[in-house]
């Protein structure tokens, strides 16, 4: 079904709630495993109809956050989606006690199993009300950052469409648009200092509550991480200071001199090429005409999938004012549709939405026909490398987007791909820091990230701005908001996805299939799909040490 036609109701919380009581009463007198899977569909058969109509109110509200209607409905589900919550626990603690839990884990797998104990430990009817409080939170900054209007050269633009030029050939307009932004941040910063301090003491009340020191265990079950800990991605993030960090301090050096600068400041570090970086060729319509020839040339599979996008109107991603800024993929369960969200400004982020975000909702439509939610279910960090591998699988038919500039594509993808895994370790240590001293106060938190910045991207010289240059630049990145512990899922897929690189550079065909299967793996965790699709762990020492090694720079 097309998304214009797909009809819209609000889900009331005691419908919900009336449905989940009476299949949890029915499971108490079950006497068989049929008798309970059964009613188990019966119960996701239910949450698939809110989360049917829950998407639909969230999306329309992105695409015109100024339609006070959905709105009203976003503000509506974050009130009772964490009732629901409780409700559906209750049903879930009869699972976890049945005499058939066995059967149940072969037949939804380990991980499934696996996210319902940590949910049950991190999530109680007695933290309802912080966790509303929670979304308010949480709604309140996205409405900020969504209603940054910054003037500029006669127009009105918003965060997405200033990017374009923050990445400007010239360095003085640069220089200017950086500064309007960073202008902007200062004007709400102690606003967004006032969320943030309410968040944490939020959720460290929350784990408090729960049993917990502070947020950080209570984060990692909420991330549903069942395969591996704080002290893994410890690990790894001495790893990437080891070996990616000195990697990526050179690539930025070789752009320095690519750029003819003899220093690089903030302004500089969105582009890497004194003419400007390549940006795609045409109109947004000839950019999507581009991607459905790009996928019917892929795989027959990628071909099918594009199809149905187009046609189902599946994509939303021209750039508009009243629309929420960044981008996302989600998915609509009864009409089986992935839904990709975007805003094209002109620059390569717009491929980016063919390829990154086409990477989740081709994976969503892979397993759309799973017998239960459970099967589609994936560790975050899965549908991650889902993303960003398909990013460097549609590399080569990058010259329909940039022409004669595809190589110089290409270059800056892997730059980038390479510069964020730092980047968003930084951001994960700052929350690890964050969370486990949680009175902090505001200075000291944007102190903390100075420090970081250090350690993460040396080279990084503010120029002298007094909102960045003292630690602010945090407050842009929403998952820190929205998401907490969220962004080191993002540096795990890019070391698997650069592995992917590696391994389709020596052989594309057998690469792809490896990426099919991972696409298509129902109820695994992230080690398990690993090791379905032939990829290391980047948990195991050596790992990214091997990966530099492999790449072709």
């Amino acid at each position: 079904m097309k998304f214009s036609e797909m009809p819209y109701h609000r889900i009331t919380f005691e419908s919900i709630d009336e449905k989940l009581k009476a299949v949890s009463a029915k499971f108490d007198l079950a006497g068989t495993f049929e008798e309970q899977y059964a009613l188990y569909k019966e119960a996701d058969d239910v949450m698939k109809d809110l989360a049917t109509q829950s998407t639909l109110a969230y999306i329309r509200h992105d695409i015109a956050m100024d339609d006070p209607f959905y709105e009203a409905e976003q503000d509506y589900y974050d009130e009772i989606l964490p009732m629901v919550q409780n409700t559906m626990q209750e049903l879930e603690k009869k699972l976890i006690a049945s005499p058939f839990l066995d059967q149940f884990r072969q037949k939804l797998g380990r991980m499934a199993i696996a996210n319902i104990e940590m949910s049950l430990k991190a999530y109680d009817e007695k933290v309802v009300g912080l966790m509303q409080q929670e979304n308010a939170l949480v709604s309140r900054y996205d409405k900020i950052i969504a209603g940054a209007r910054i003037e500029w050269e006669g127009e009105t633009l918003n965060l997405s469409l200033m990017r374009k030029y923050m990445m400007d050939p010239d360095r003085e307009v640069r220089r200017r648009a950086c500064a309007k932004v960073s202008e902007f941040f200062a004007s709400v910063t102690d606003e967004i200092d006032e969320i943030y301090d309410q968040m944490v003491k939020n959720r460290t009340e929350q784990a408090r509550q729960l049993g917990f020191p502070n947020y950080v265990p209570l984060g990692y079950l909420r991330m549903q991480r069942s395969c591996y800990d704080q002290r893994k991605v410890e690990a790894f993030r001495a790893q990437v200071k080891e070996f990616l960090v000195p990697l990526a301090e050179q690539m930025h050096d070789e752009r320095r001199k690519a750029l003819g600068l003899d220093h690089l400041y903030f302004c500089d570090e969105l582009v890497h090429l004194p003419q400007g970086d390549p940006a795609p060729i045409g109109t947004p319509e000839e950019i999507m005409a581009n991607g459905k020839r790009m996928y019917s040339e892929l795989s027959p599979e990628t071909a099918e999938f594009f199809d149905f996008m187009s046609e189902n109107e599946l994509f939303d991603v021209l750039g508009r004012k009243n629309k929420k800024a960044g981008g996302y993929m989600t998915f609509i369960p009864e009409y089986k549709s992935p839904f990709i969200f975007a805003n094209f400004n002109g620059t390569s982020g717009d491929t980016d939405v063919l390829t990154h975000e086409c990477g989740h909702a081709f994976q969503g439509y892979r397993v759309r026909n799973a017998e239960v939610s459970a099967l589609q279910g994936l560790s975050m960090e899965t549908a991650e490398i889902h993303s960003m591998s398909m990013e460097f699988f549609t590399e080569k038919w990058m010259d329909l987007f940039y022409g004669d500039r595809a190589d110089e594509y290409r270059l800056i993808h892997l730059q980038d791909a390479i510069f964020f895994i730092p980047y968003g370790c930084m951001v994960d240590e700052f929350q690890h820091i964050v969370y486990a001293n949680p009175d902090m106060t505001p200075q000291e938190r944007k102190a903390v990230w100075s420090v970081l910045e250090r350690e993460y991207k040396p080279h990084l010289d503010y120029d002298g701005d007094k909102f960045f240059g003292n630690g602010g630049y945090w407050q842009r990145q929403g998952h820190i908001f929205g998401s907490p512990f969220y962004y080191i899922d993002y540096c795990l897929a890019q070391t698997c996805a650069l592995e992917f690189k590696v391994k389709m550079d020596r052989d594309f065909a057998a690469a792809w299939q490896d990426y099919l299967t991972l696409v298509t793996v129902q109820g695994k965790d992230f080690e398990e799909s690993l090791e379905c699709a032939h990829l290391d762990s980047p948990f195991e020492p050596g790992t990214l040490e091997h990966i530099v090694q492999g790449l072709k720079l």
